[in-house]
Order: structure tokens, then C-alpha cells, then sequence
């Protein structure tokens, strides 16, 4: 489990490390394009949800509590970068499996 910290400890959500691993692609990828975005997230608690607005000037932290790197799924950083960039902003889709890209395919 990890945690995405944003600006403060005050601020954060706790996340799988897999997913936090794919969240930080999509948002070092819109930050360096200088594209803020929503992020909506739901809480571990069931509270309810939390949105962020992603902006460069706000400092961001992913803390990852695993030590091994997790392999990445490409067909789950693009549909995340396509919600990140949608009118809705980012969410946390299901990850596809890699069955589910070559069904694409044909």
C-alpha cells in the first residue's frame, strides 16, 4: 500500500503501490506538457471521494511502502491518461488485462 501525498499529509489518500506506479506516469506526463488536471479518487474508508486539482505549482509526494518496481501495463497508463485528459478528469479505471489489448487488435 501506498500513499499519494498532495502539498501536505493533510491532503493524502492511500493507494495499491501497482496503482500508485501507474498514476505517477499519467502525472509526470501531464505536468511536463504543463496540462494540470482533476484527479477524483474514492476512499480506502468508504467516506466517500476525494478530488485534486493537479497543478505544477503544488508539490506532490507518492510514497511507496513495497521495494520491488511493479511491471507496467501500457493499455492501463493510456486509458488513464485518456480519462486524466477527458471532462471528467482522472479516476482510477480497472486495470485491463493484456487479453483485453489484443482483442483490440483484431
Amino acid at each position: 500500500m501506498g500513499r499519494f501525498i498532495y502539498d501536505t499529509m493533510a491532503n493524502s489518500v492511500d493507494l495499491e503501490d501497482r496503482t500508485l506506479a501507474h498514476l505517477r506516469i499519467v502525472i509526470m506526463n501531464k505536468l511536463r506538457r504543463s496540462e494540470p488536471f482533476m484527479f477524483d479518487v474514492e476512499l480506502n474508508d468508504g467516506t466517500g471521494r476525494r478530488s485534486f486539482w493537479i497543478h505544477p505549482s503544488i508539490p506532490i509526494q507518492l510514497h511507496f511502502f513495497g521495494t520491488r518496481h511493479p511491471r507496467i501495463n501500457r493499455l492501463w497508463v493510456e486509458e488513464l491518461m485518456l480519462a486524466a485528459s477527458g471532462p471528467n478528469g482522472l479516476t482510477i479505471v480497472p486495470e485491463p488485462t493484456e487479453s483485453d489489448a489484443d482483442s483490440d487488435e483484431g
